[in-house]
């Protein structure tokens, strides 16, 4: 019986096909030259969505407005990792917008995030505490703890 299942489970091979070694392999796309292999892509750069001149002032406002239509999770962190994927510290306002929207949607875990982000992207300790001064009614008023408040000994 396991006979018959090794034969019914080999495969053919029709007569025509045959193995190519890698020599003629090699020798074939030397011939096909390498021009088509530079068209690979034949589609044009997109540009992204006109953000390309856009004022640190016009930045603030766009993100203002995504952050107060944020009505998930998903939506509030595609925006968060947006917003700070630019070679720039949000604003205030911003970063304003962003807790009341992790506050909408019930993410805590998010709102403490913030603050890491901030932290990370100032060029020093002196500015974070000026965003820390600037957030302390919101975040207070909100219920975000810091890390720092949450985990002292991991400073």
């Amino acid at each position: 019986m396991a006979a018959v299942f090794r034969l019914a489970t080999r495969t053919v091979r029709p007569a025509s096909f045959a193995r190519v070694s890698y020599a003629s392999r090699s020798a074939l796309s030397a011939r096909a030259g390498a021009s088509t292999f530079n068209s690979f892509s034949t589609s044009s750069k997109r540009l992204s969505a006109g953000h390309e001149e856009e004022t640190y002032e016009e930045f603030s406002a766009r993100y203002e407005k995504e952050f107060d239509a944020v009505r998930d999770v998903f939506e509030l962190q595609r925006n968060l990792n947006n917003a700070f994927a630019y070679d720039l510290v949000p604003s205030v306002e911003v970063l304003a917008a962003a807790l009341r929207a992790a506050r909408r949607v019930n993410d805590f875990p998010t709102a403490v995030r913030i603050f890491e982000g901030i932290k990370a992207k100032v060029e020093n300790e002196n500015q974070y505490k000026q965003y820390l001064e600037k957030l302390d009614g919101l975040r207070k008023e909100l219920g975000v703890a810091l890390r720092e408040e949450l985990y002292p000994e991991n400073q």
